[in-house]
Formats: C-alpha cells, sequence, structure tokens
C-alpha cells in the first residue's frame, strides 16, 4: 500500500497553501491548509511556513494511519523539504520524493480550487499551462477586490516591485530590504531601497562578482 503527499497552490498569489493525502488502494483522501498568514512578511521571513508542514503532513498521516509496511511518497517541492527530514526519524526509508502525478494530484488541486473559490475568485479554466497569465488574472482581482488582499501571499519579496503591494514590502530587519537576486533568483535582504529595472544580489552573488572584478 502507498500513502502519497502533494501541495496545491505554492506557486499561486492567492489564499495558504493545500497540503493532501492520498492512499491509492482505498481511496482515502485528507487534506488542510498552511495558512496564509504564514506567507505574509513577519511569518514569511521566518520561513515558519516549513515549520508548519511539518505539522500538517504529521496530522494527515496520523489520520490515515499508515501500514507498518506502507510506503508514503512525498512530493519534491521545497515546501516539504523540512517536513520529510522530521518525518524519517518516524518513519525511515518508507519515506520517498516523487514527482506526483494522478490522482494525488487532482485531488489536492481540486482542493485548492474549492477554497479559492470559497473567497469568490473564479480561476481561470487553463491555469496549468498558463501560470503567468494566472497570476495577472489573480492580482488583477484582487486590485478590483483590495479588501481581499488580506488573503494574498504578501511576503514574496517580488510583490515590491507592484505598486499594490508596496504598503506590505516592509523592511526584512531594520536597515535592510527584502529582495530577489538578479542572479540565482533567491530571496535575499539588502542595505539599500531595491529601484525598479536595477539588478540586485545576494551576498553570495555579489562575492562571486567582485571576485570575477578582482581577477579582470
Amino acid at each position: 500500500m502507498t500513502i502519497t503527499v502533494d501541495d496545491a497552490g505554492s506557486g499561486d498569489l492567492l489564499f495558504g497553501i493545500v497540503i493532501g493525502a492520498y492512499r491509492e488502494e482505498t481511496g482515502d483522501f485528507c487534506y488542510d491548509v498552511i495558512d496564509v498568514k504564514f506567507f505574509q512578511p513577519a511569518l514569511f521571513r521566518k520561513k515558519e511556513y516549513l515549520t508548519e508542514t511539518t505539522k500538517i503532513m504529521q496530522q494527515l498521516l496520523d489520520r490515515l494511519k499508515p501500514k507498518p509496511d506502507e510506503e508514503i511518497n512525498v512530493c519534491q517541492g521545497y515546501i516539504f523539504d523540512e517536513a520529510v527530514e522530521a518525518l524519517r526519524e518516524t518513519y525511515g526509508d518508507r519515506i520517498h520524493r516523487v514527482r506526483v502525478v494522478g490522482e494525488p494530484q487532482r485531488l489536492v488541486e481540486i482542493a485548492y480550487l474549492d477554497e479559492i473559490r470559497n473567497l469568490g475568485y473564479e480561476p481561470l479554466p487553463e491555469r496549468d499551462e498558463k501560470r503567468a497569465k494566472n497570476f495577472f488574472h489573480m492580482m488583477r482581482w484582487l486590485k478590483a477586490n483590495p479588501d481581499m488582499i488580506k488573503y494574498a501571499k504578501t511576503g514574496w519579496p517580488r510583490l515590491s516591485r507592484y505598486r499594490m503591494f508596496k504598503p506590505y514590502a516592509g523592511k526584512v530587519e531594520r536597515g535592510t530590504f527584502s529582495a530577489v537576486c538578479s542572479d540565482c533568483g533567491k530571496d535575499c535582504a539588502v542595505p539599500f531601497k531595491p529601484e525598479e529595472n536595477k539588478a540586485v544580489y545576494c551576498k553570495t552573488c555579489w562575492a562571486k562578482r567582485k571576485a570575477k572584478s578582482a581577477k579582470k
């Protein structure tokens, strides 16, 4: 028997992230939600969503009660990195990282779509094929419904380039600002307010660039 764990909504602007667990042999399915507050500035900067993922994943497995010889397949998404390491202490090498497709993926996606529809938002039919279009569709909906921004992942540093999200793009810590590195694409903190259309680098990439310049 096999339990498969997947997520939906991690790349979407609206709502939190749905985590679901599915047992193929019986069709049992259950899910829970990482609240959107974990993707808003205060908690997002501390990466508290990783700890919350571990907690939710353990609760879902407790509900399904894995058999002693049952395999547990977990999506390869970054959201599960900390959870997998923690849960391997309990389940050992029965936990595997896989690319989730088929029924578990479908059920988790449906659960996420139901949640965002409950907000009053109607998803694009082709959202899976057109991720960029999906992002701007959600953003336009938020612009038309500003009172719903409380349900947006406003902790994403890249949102600071859009006027409607600037009030939520606070400082990472005193004297620093959130940004996205122009080289590696990772979130970082810089000691100045980033400007639109101007490259920003994290400490590691900046050091590499300085080293290359010194060799010239």
